[in-house]
């Protein structure tokens, strides 16, 4: 039986047990430079115990940010930056990966204690944004309408995909995530929510898949094949619709895998106000478990996994491969050691941590 603290390997990775901790914004990024708070940050989620600590979302051009303040990878200052947040992840004895994305139709927004609503373009910290057709993410508050992209703008941000995942390899990362989810660029391609276009990239399944699947074809064409390459994809939307939503989903995360997809992270798509979402305690386990058998590939849990016996037995009763630890972590950056107490796991790979944590932690097992 596998559990929570069992490492997992996949291509030429592997991870001291199967906690991750996922991509979560900070929105605290100068130029979409990293700080020294990130670096401490990344860090200190690294030396608590996870096994794979991913950045936050990372822009892959300057209008893809979902904040002014997020993080991105398009120059050589922010791959610098960044290569201290791997070199120091790494360091503390997890696996240091990295999210890819462009927030479309919701870039260019407000931090969420700001509002979490658009930015006009001609204020100071505002731009247009771009999608695939000229429908606003929602009514209420200010959703800017995006300019429909091109042919020309579809490839040119294919191309700052290719980019940023050179940097990211370069800059130390061995892991990456492409976000296809949560209703920016790539979902809101693939979503009839937002997609109403009538060329290759609009209308039926094939052509709504077709940004995603070239994206991912050529970001993999560039990604070190011992190293994962991975997927955060939105299957469901709670919008009414999520028989037909999880059944296109399905086949369209069976063409990724030949594309080059090692595992996805199901989500969900967030490509609507109108949606209505059963948040509660691992709320996604029946479409993790139905993504999982019905693809074959790998995949990670995420949403409500904050109690250790939610989180071990999704691993248990293979729902799921990993499981990403969100807002419990950052509470408690040490919480994989209090969950393996309340686990009654006595050594959860600690011999791979640096040794002061493996001699305290041994120590002192918390109740």
């Amino acid at each position: 039986m596998t559990r929570l603290f069992d490492p997992f390997s996949l291509k030429g990775v592997t991870l001291r047990n199967r906690i991750v901790a996922p991509p979560m914004c900070m929105y605290s990024a100068t130029d979409g430079v990293a700080g020294d708070w990130h670096v401490a940050h990344l860090s200190q989620l690294a030396a608590g115990g996870a096994g794979l600590v991913t950045v936050e979302a990372t822009a892959v051009s300057s209008e893809g940010r979902i904040t002014w303040a997020d993080l991105g990878l398009w120059n050589d200052a922010q791959a610098a930056a960044l290569q201290r947040a791997a070199t120091a992840i790494k360091a503390a004895g997890a696996v240091p990966g990295i999210q890819l994305g462009h927030a479309g139709r919701k870039a260019s927004s407000n931090r969420p204690w700001e509002g979490d609503d658009h930015v006009a373009d001609d204020a100071p910290r505002g731009w247009p944004i771009i999608g695939p057709s000229p429908v606003a993410f929602d009514s209420g508050k200010l959703w800017k309408v995006p300019s429909e992209m091109g042919v020309d703008e579809i490839k040119r941000v294919q191309a700052c995909f290719v980019a940023s995942a050179r940097r990211a390899h370069d800059a130390g990362f061995e892991w990456l995530e492409l976000h296809l989810a949560h209703g920016y660029l790539a979902q809101s391609f693939f979503s009839p929510h937002s997609n109403r276009r009538d060329d290759d990239y609009g209308g039926s399944f094939e052509n709504r898949a077709r940004f995603l699947l070239e994206t991912v074809e050529a970001v993999r064409a560039v990604w070190p094949e011992r190293y994962p390459l991975t997927a955060r994809f939105g299957v469901i939307e709670y919008d009414g619709r999520d028989d037909e939503t999880v059944r296109e989903s399905i086949e369209l995360i069976r063409q990724l895998k030949q594309a080059g997809i090692d595992l996805v992270s199901v989500s969900v798509g967030f490509s609507t106000g109108d949606a209505a979402i059963p948040w509660g305690p691992a709320f996604m386990t029946p479409v993790v478990d139905r993504v999982r058998r019905e693809t074959g590939l790998p995949v990670a849990i995420a949403w409500g996994l904050g109690d250790p016996e939610v989180a071990d037995r999704a691993v248990r009763e293979d729902v799921a491969d990993l499981v990403k630890v969100g807002q419990a972590l950052l509470a408690n950056p040490h919480w994989p050691y209090f969950a393996a107490a309340a686990l009654g796991v006595e050594r959860p790979s600690w011999a791979t941590l640096p040794a002061p944590y493996a001699y305290w932690l041994e120590r002192y097992q918390p109740k």
